[in-house]
């Protein structure tokens, strides 16, 4: 989960934000919940965010009584593995 600046700061002072990259909206009997999230190289984006959605709105559901009326996928970044990213760099000094 991608929480930002004041996430980060938290962190280097040993502090777990367990809230970090969520936001939630309850209502009386609605709620809405927006989810900021790093994924990884190579996954297929729309399908990753169809189930974040599924399992988080049946999860909520089921726990708290609540009509989940939307879950948002907000993605802030990939994340490229370090392997990865070193073999795509020697593949392209190959090319030239």
């Amino acid at each position: 989960m991608s929480g930002g600046i004041a996430g980060g700061i938290a962190e280097m002072l040993g502090r777990k934000n367990l809230s970090k990259g969520v936001k939630v909206e309850v209502g009386d009997k609605e709620a809405a919940i927006d989810l900021y999230i790093i994924v990884e190289y190579g996954c297929r984006i729309p399908e990753v965010s169809w189930n974040i959605q599924e399992k988080v709105k049946k999860a909520i559901e089921t726990m708290t009584g609540l009509n989940v009326v939307e879950v948002n996928i907000h993605i802030q970044g990939v994340n490229i593995e370090k392997e990865h990213k070193k073999d795509s760099d020697e593949e392209q000094v190959r090319v030239r």
